[in-house]
């Protein structure tokens, strides 16, 4: 079957358009947009674009023009969404941001431009969605330098690889992009800050299943090392002076009882005499607390 004439189409008429008969005057018009094939809406388009050409801004039927090619042309974003079906974000998050990307495209037209209204308007309709996952998808907010930065080491990190079967280094990746390597270092920190997986996702594929909460739950034996030092320090600083050289020469300076004694001018037992003391003494005092 011939696809149907452009001005074949009948169009809900808005409130308030000019009309004669059923008609809007000197206007294309559709009973469903959505229902209306490629061919037929690339045909609608070009007719209505013509039209929108002369119509001042702001008016009724402008309006009625613009949202007329918008509903028509849905269908393009929709095609674009499909290309990034792997991405986690529902398809209708992506068909709302194509759909600005779409208006975009709509209003920067001009049939001048002796191009396809698809043509002209898909990299711009990419483009906004693309720009949705920049400022969207990472995990940790990074500066947007930072988040362009990551898109072109990937790049020259994948163009590295393939020409010689390696990993590139941060100086080589410098190198390839012209900058420093100290700005490729931070943009490989910042990317990992793309994503962020759930405390309660497994672990790891190897050993018996764990998820990232029983590791975060982990507690490192140096914070209570850290804590009793952090109440030993008043306790230490009551004792006696001779008792406090003691502890000094024995665990900061590292030297053995008799090397204590000599400097002391007392025997060797004796040194280790007052040291157990000493020790004894601020082991009740910390345990009392």
């Amino acid at each position: 079957m011939p696809p149907t004439p452009a001005t074949a189409f009948v169009v809900p008429r808005p409130a308030g358009a000019p009309v004669e008969g059923d008609r809007l005057v000197d206007l294309p018009a559709i009973d469903d947009p959505g229902s209306v094939t490629a061919a037929d809406a690339r045909a609608m388009s070009k007719v209505l674009f013509d039209r929108l050409r002369v119509l001042e801004e702001g008016t009724h039927e402008y309006q009625y023009v613009r949202n007329t090619l918008i509903e028509l042309n849905v269908p393009l974003v929709r095609f674009v969404v499909g290309r990034f079906r792997a991405r986690p974000e529902t398809t209708e998050e992506m068909v709302q941001v194509g759909t600005i990307g779409l208006i975009k495209a709509i209003d920067r037209f001009d049939p001048s431009f002796d191009v396809e209204f698809p043509t002209f308007a898909v990299p711009t309709i990419s483009g906004e969605i693309k720009r949705f996952f920049r400022d969207t998808s990472w995990a940790v907010h990074v500066p947007r330098r930072l988040q362009e930065l990551r898109l072109e080491l990937a790049k020259a990190r994948d163009a590295f690889t393939a020409e010689h079967d390696r990993a590139p280094t941060p100086a080589e990746l410098a190198d390839r992009l012209g900058i420093g390597v100290d700005e490729v270092v931070d943009g490989l920190t910042a990317a990992a800050g793309y994503t962020a997986a759930s405390l309660d996702a497994p672990a790891g594929d190897d050993g018996p299943a764990e998820v990232h909460t029983s590791r975060a739950a982990f507690v490192d034996p140096g914070y209570e090392l850290a804590e009793n030092l952090h109440d030993l320090k008043p306790l230490v600083a009551a004792l006696p002076q001779r008792d406090r050289d003691i502890l000094s020469m024995r665990f900061g300076q590292e030297l053995t009882q008799s090397q204590i004694g000599e400097r002391l001018g007392i025997s060797q037992m004796h040194v280790s005499r007052l040291l157990a003391r000493t020790l004894s003494t601020l082991r009740a005092q910390l345990l009392a607390d």
